[in-house]
């Protein structure tokens, strides 16, 4: 039989139920969703990780309280990412799947966080953001990547905060709004966390993580002088800075859905519309023209000039070469009159095959086309888009083809190196797709086209995204895109154009400023309408520390993040520390 104070001691360490916890996570999932497209309320995004923090202030966690935290999670990735269903059917399956994927983040972060802060003694305010950071980190690259809503997206419109994005990425931009929020969490009454429900009735004032007096001034004052930092440096930055006018480009946006550009029927209309679209931007006296991402139907076809037909056909009987090779002398030439006509370089997106006897290779490619109807080069699009482009572990588990809306014969070859444009004295980087949502690819590809000077190494003057975002039907997925490439900008200080199918088509500054984007002929809308964007292109001389150091910051991050999950598998075998003492 029990004494009273056994009765007494097992109700003060009986956790507290699922339900304050499951609240508080799904808390800051709303919040989380509202801070972003289609809602992009970004002062949200301060106050969203408060209700999961104060998981990490109480000293035993609530019964299931990872799941919840997970539910949340999963909650907010269905809500966030529910455009992918809109590309297709099947794409249904790879919206559930990358959900599913995403939403472990958010229990990984709690418990990361818990560790730091009731093992090894560091302040939540501290120690939430370095978690966030790292694991954005993570996030970025695990799986070939998935760098879309980043904390500090959310603050695309305060254009003097996201300047630090060319010290530390947009992973700093995180960092700075996480150790807002947390220190609000870190700060709040113990009474909020009893009204949650996640205390248990006969807990102590002991069971919940509480910072002293001059512990709250520190906290308070640190989190307040990092936010000031980064806004005093985001107008130091930006004052005085003069944007020197470079070449009038001209972006065409067509607006097809994706799926007509596989029903070779509608390729004649897709290229009148077009041509008709550059007729209208030639008006203008632009210097390069640019289409979106294989808006030009017709292949351009690379072979061996000692292989014979037969041959060809012979090595890969089942992708009819013969006759597109034979078709070759027709789309060459159409693609040098249109350059000829339009009196300008021309950057198109299609698509290249490279065969030979023993390959057979597929890019999505852009080519730049000179007025003289030469080919100036092209670029092979780097980073593929899982499920997108192609299927990981294909060979081994055939079923992974239901996740695509796509047959047999799926999927491109990745490209081998970046590519540099260069047309009137002018140097610029094409980048295709969603690979400029992508930091590292970016940053990659705009360190390696640097062309050696007197001055040293020169980058090149601009970025150009082709794109297709016409799977998307208009959703926030096309905002969110543009909001994510915006940072690229800021990141390594270099202006972008975008040319894209359905929109959002766009001039962006180096400070990551949208100067310019697409106004539709029929409604004035800037997504599912035609469109002929034309500007001169804010050229930007200044330096960027990202660009030459790299992820930095963010590493250091997750080198953190796994000390804390090291010391949280193996700390179990170490001698039990106190409790963190408020300080």
């Amino acid at each position: 039989m029990s004494t009273p104070q056994e009765i007494i001691t097992s109700a003060r360490n009986a956790p507290a139920g699922m339900k304050g916890a499951m609240v508080a996570s799904g808390l800051s999932s709303l919040l989380m969703w509202g801070a972003f497209t289609p809602l992009d309320f970004g002062p949200l995004a301060w106050l969203c990780l408060i209700p999961l923090l104060m998981l990490v202030r109480i000293e035993r966690p609530v019964r299931r309280m990872y799941l919840a935290v997970y539910a949340g999670g999963l909650l907010f990735w269905l809500c966030t990412l529910q455009w992918m269903r809109l590309g297709d059917e099947t794409m249904y399956i790879a919206w559930l799947a990358l959900a599913v994927y995403l939403a472990l983040y958010f229990p990984v972060f709690v418990g990361l966080v818990r560790s730091a802060v009731w093992r090894l003694h560091v302040p939540l305010t501290l120690a939430a953001p370095i978690v966030w950071v790292g694991l954005e980190l993570l996030r970025g690259h695990l799986l070939t990547g998935f760098s879309w809503y980043f904390l500090g997206h959310s603050q695309y419109r305060w254009i003097e905060m996201i300047q630090i994005s060319d010290l530390v990425g947009a992973y700093g931009v995180s960092f700075v709004v996480a150790l807002q929020g947390a220190c609000a969490a870190d700060l709040l009454p113990e009474a909020w966390i009893a009204r949650l429900g996640l205390l248990a009735p006969a807990a102590t004032p002991a069971a919940v993580l509480s910072p002293s007096a001059r512990g709250r001034f520190v906290r308070l004052a640190c989190s307040l002088g990092v936010l000031l930092a980064a806004l005093v440096y985001g107008y130091v930055r930006r004052s005085g800075t003069e944007f020197q006018a470079g070449p009038r480009v001209a972006l065409i946006q067509a607006n097809f859905t994706s799926s007509v550009k596989h029903n070779p029927e509608e390729w004649p209309r897709m290229q009148k519309t077009h041509e008709r679209l550059t007729g209208k931007a030639v008006k203008e006296q632009p210097d390069i023209i640019v289409w979106p991402e294989t808006m030009f139907r017709w292949a351009l076809l690379e072979t061996p000039p000692d292989l014979s037909d037969e041959q060809l056909q012979a090595a890969h009987p089942d992708k009819q070469l013969v006759e597109i090779r034979r078709a070759q002398p027709g789309v060459r030439r159409k693609l040098a009159t249109l350059a000829q006509m339009a009196g300008a370089g021309l950057v198109i997106g299609l698509e290249r095959i490279d065969v030979d006897q023993d390959h057979f290779h597929v890019y999505n490619s852009a080519v730049l086309v000179r007025p003289d109807g030469t080919i100036g080069g092209h670029y092979d699009k780097l980073h593929r888009v899982v499920f997108g482009e192609y299927i990981p572990l294909v060979e081994t588990f055939p079923w992974l083809k239901k996740l695509t809306p796509f047959g047999e014969g799926f999927g491109i070859t990745a490209g081998r190196a970046p590519a540099a444009f260069e047309y009137q004295g002018f140097r610029f980087a094409p980048i295709i797709c969603f690979e400029d949502t992508v930091p590292q690819v970016v940053r990659g590809i705009v360190d390696a086209t640097q062309q050696e000077s007197t001055a040293g190494p020169k980058r090149v003057d601009f970025l150009v995204n082709l794109t297709n975002d016409g799977w998307f039907h208009g959703s926030s997925e096309l905002d969110q895109h543009l909001i994510t490439a915006a940072f690229r900008c800021v990141e390594c200080r270099t202006p972008m154009v975008r040319a894209v199918n359905t929109g959002i088509s766009a001039f962006i500054d180096g400070d990551g400023v949208v100067r310019k984007k697409a106004v539709g002929e029929k409604t004035h809308a800037a997504k599912l309408d035609e469109a002929v964007v034309v500007d001169n292109i804010p050229l930007d001389s200044r330096k960027s520390l990202y660009l030459a150091g790299g992820d930095w910051f963010s590493a250091s991050c997750l080198v953190c993040c796994g000390f804390v999950c090291l010391m949280a598998i193996f700390g179990r075998f170490l001698p039990a520390k106190a409790k963190p003492i408020p300080a």
